[in-house]
């Protein structure tokens, strides 16, 4: 492990204490399932895997929201509670190294989720303007949540919306989704007795069929992918190629993607383009209408932060804003946030219990400020 403790350790300590934190030590060895179930593809492949004595997976902590969501849980603690850390993570095959130091605030309870946005936000603003003085800051924020809404608002089928919305984060993902949903790919070769199946959408049939398959072939079901899940994407993946969007709301989607604006300009922007293209929005609309007015009350410079309705993060559990803040174009973001409102209960929260959080990457941040001195 990584033996210098980050030199602003003290700064940003201190940063948490004024922020009316609690701050929390998580297990550096975590159980591995959250992860892969949830962190986002990338992430997935870079964790570092182990197993425990009994045979259960586990990995190095490769982010911190997870672990302090699952700590929280087995507390039981009351909210609204707001959690600070700092420590090290660990991902395979990182520029810079497998080993780092995170540092970050999860806010989890708050019901009015417009303040605790624009918290969030200022909290990562207030750290990184602590660790690196003078020093200009450009921020970019998305929103999970306006994306869903543009989607379900063009009357795109389920499938549809879930693909896209796990590739909102990704620009090449969300490109290829882009393309199929323009161009449709033919159906693949299956044989006669499966595309049957697949055309009738018969998944208890054709989870039947593949199991038999399966065994006949000698494989185990429990060393891959469950029969009923293959199945289920291959009705998935035959409902997607049947789609065809119109020209029209394909071109709405486009313009949609295509919004970049300052924030004290975007909502009149998403009021605009949802006009023109005969959408109504609605909540999502008026959530981030909320929060763009909770950001500006906190004296953030308006012109140093953009809205970008293709902009996400690449992590799944995402439900609503996603930012990133970065010293300069081109390089590498310096901190990067969102609100998670579905995790906790995915997690086993029996109530559900809002969140939102960033992490700001300290190797980043120390470069900087060594290239300042």
């Amino acid at each position: 492990m990584t033996s210098r403790y980050p030199a602003i350790a003290a700064e940003i300590t201190k940063l948490f204490a004024e922020r009316d934190t609690h701050a929390v030590d998580v297990a550096v060895l975590q159980p591995a399932d959250p992860f892969l179930d949830m962190a986002g593809e990338d992430l997935r492949r870079r964790i570092f895997l182990t197993e425990s004595e009994t045979g259960k997976t586990l990995c190095l902590r490769p982010e911190f929201t997870i672990p302090v969501c699952l700590d929280h849980i087995a507390s039981q603690a009351g909210t609204p509670r707001r959690y600070s850390y700092l420590g090290e993570v660990f991902r395979q095959r990182r520029e810079g190294g497998n080993e780092f130091f995170q540092a970050g605030i999860e806010d989890l309870g708050d019901r009015d989720t417009a303040r605790a946005d624009a918290r969030s936000l200022a909290d990562a603003h207030a750290l990184l303007s602590l660790a690196l003085p003078g020093r200009p800051l450009a921020v970019t924020l998305g929103d999970q949540a306006v994306f869903e809404a543009v989607l379900a608002a063009l009357g795109l089928p389920r499938g549809w919306r879930m693909r896209l919305a796990r590739a909102f984060g990704s620009a090449a993902m969300l490109e290829a989704a882009l393309t199929d949903l323009a161009n449709p790919p033919r159906n693949g070769q299956l044989a006669a007795e499966v595309a049957t199946l697949v055309l009738d959408g018969d998944l208890e049939g054709l989870s039947a069929h593949i199991a038999a398959g399966m065994e006949d072939a000698g494989l185990s079901a429990s060393s891959g992918r469950a029969p009923s899940d293959i199945a289920r994407r291959l009705i998935e993946k035959a409902e997607l190629r049947s789609v065809r969007l119109s020209n029209d709301a394909f071109s709405a989607l486009k313009s949609f993607l295509a919004i970049d604006v300052t924030l004290d300009g975007a909502t009149r922007a998403l009021e605009d383009f949802a006009g023109a293209a005969g959408l109504s929005l609605g909540r999502a609309l008026d959530n981030f209408a909320a929060r763009a007015e909770a950001v500006a009350a906190h004296g953030l410079p308006a012109g140093t932060i953009r809205y970008d309705a293709a902009f996400g993060r690449p992590l799944d559990y995402y439900t609503g804003l996603v930012f990133e803040i970065g010293a300069r174009d081109g390089a590498p973001p310096l901190a990067g946030g969102g609100r998670y409102d579905r995790l906790l209960t995915l997690l086993g929260a029996k109530a559900t219990i809002p969140g939102v959080g960033f992490s700001v990457w300290i190797d980043r941040i120390e470069a900087l400020r060594g290239d300042a001195s």
